[in-house]
């Protein structure tokens, strides 16, 4: 299971790049495959690329392909273990009840490509939260903002809002400012080290109007994140 970061080449782990150059079959959801595709120039390798909610018979298909000794890269953005793919494979694997060596090869998150985009704002405790609902009831989801609200951690956002889910970015920055100062600032990043990219800097009481999208992640200070220059950063206690 492969991490690709952000997707670009420079961007990923040298033993990502090394295992996608010794793969025999490089397989994953379509957008990342058409990110790294580029650089799979080798033309006995096999590549294949399959849609969106097709993640349990992709990995069977890994696992298939491995049992009959083929190497297989399986890919995610960001990192293969933080709402990727490295679950998921593994869970399919035990439950064939299959031994075949395994390597999960990190990557860049798509909360720390954010982050460096935006200067420092995860130099303390911290938390991811999605707010895809596919497989996460929504309530639970709301609780974990809560929590993580009233902790006073810096919240990482992915899967702000969709095509569909579009008033749940609301709801979230309702329940925030329950516990947060309007003025927290917060980052909104797009296509983070990816062609494309685009920062702004807003406010909890402002962000929601910004540009959000699936391709963004947001980052929601704590009670101590400020906005230094053109930089957001949350201090990590350093007396200065």
């Amino acid at each position: 299971m492969v991490g690709l970061g952000p997707g670009n080449w420079e961007q990923m782990t040298l033993r990502a790049q090394q295992v996608l150059a010794e793969a025999e079959v490089v397989t994953g959801y379509k957008t990342y495959i058409e990110l790294i595709r580029a650089n799979l120039t080798r033309p006995d390798q096999k590549i294949i690329a399959s849609g969106m909610t097709q993640e349990v018979d992709r990995c069977r298909e890994v696992a298939h392909m491995a049992q009959l000794g083929q190497s297989v890269a399986l890919v995610s953005s960001g990192d293969a273990g933080i709402y990727g793919m490295a679950g998921i494979m593994l869970e399919v694997m035990a439950q064939a009840q299959l031994t075949i060596p395994i390597e999960v090869v990190p990557g860049v998150s798509a909360a720390a490509a954010a982050a460096a985009c935006l200067g420092a704002p995860l130099m303390h405790d911290f938390v991811t939260v999605s707010l895809s609902d596919l497989l996460t009831p929504w309530e639970l989801i709301k609780k974990r903002v809560q929590l993580a609200a009233e902790g006073d951690f810096v919240l990482a956002i992915y899967n702000p809002k969709s095509k569909q889910r579009v008033n749940q970015i609301r709801e979230v920055q309702q329940i925030l400012l329950q516990y947060k100062s309007a003025h927290t600032p917060v980052g909104i990043v797009r296509n983070a080290l990816r062609e494309g990219q685009e920062v702004r800097l807003s406010s909890l009481a402002a962000f929601t109007e910004e540009p959000i999208d699936m391709l963004t992640t947001v980052i929601v200070g704590n009670s101590q994140t400020k906005v230094v220059g053109d930089c957001m950063v949350t201090p990590r206690g350093y007396k200065l």
